[in-house]
């Protein structure tokens, strides 16, 4: 097949469907951390080339549950969302979170016959916006005992499949990550294990 990894710089997903024979290929607007077919550029230039399936890893900073409390001041939280204030450190936060859904559209509603969109868990705003997630995995639930969800909506692709069982001890490799000014870069880093999964189970 051949497979665009969209908002992808680390190369994870892109090398493990190459190692199974597709021809996959990255796109960010950064450049790719591992050699390998990449285009460094905006994604959206590229969604009408004949691909056969599309993974995408979109921003997802104003997204997520995580970050919600810095959406509306925090000495409105008693009020309506409607009549909440913005956050004084983050004004743009909403218009940011507008831009982000409208981009997310955009790759859901791409004329793709596959598509997986994969972000942190979403916050209520956004799955107003473009719908609730299809399924939830995490790395052990692939071999990896560690924690890192991956929140997926799907399109004319099956459920992952589970291959493990749950531990008994799970390491919170990312609520433990140490600051630094990778601490963004390498969170946003796709699991390897759950990068195998995708390309064994829709590959």
């Amino acid at each position: 097949m051949k497979i665009l990894i969209a908002c992808e710089y680390s190369g994870v997903v892109r090398d493990a469907f190459i190692a199974k024979g597709h021809e996959a290929i990255s796109c960010d607007l950064r450049p790719t951390d591992n050699p390998g077919p990449h285009i460094q550029d905006d994604v959206l230039n590229h969604l009408d080339e004949g691909w056969d399936m599309m993974i995408a890893h979109p921003y997802c900073t104003f997204n997520c549950l995580s970050g919600i409390r810095w959406m509306y001041h925090p000495e409105d939280t008693h009020l309506p969302a409607e009549e909440r204030r913005r956050h004084p450190q983050y004004p743009n936060r909403m218009k940011d979170f507008e831009e982000g859904a409208k981009f997310f559209l955009k790759l859901a509603n791409a004329k793709i016959d596959k598509i997986a969109i994969e972000n942190s868990q979403p916050h209520g705003l956004a799955m107003a916006k473009f719908g609730r997630y299809t399924q939830k995995v995490q790395p052990w639930m692939f071999g990896d005992p560690v924690t890192k969800g991956a929140y997926l909506w799907l399109k004319g692709l099956p459920l992952l499949t589970s291959t493990h069982k749950k531990p008994n001890v799970i390491a919170a490799v990312c609520h433990h990550m140490p600051p630094g000014k990778d601490r963004e870069k390498e969170r946003s880093r796709t699991n390897q294990a759950i990068a195998n999964a995708m390309a064994e189970q829709w590959g």
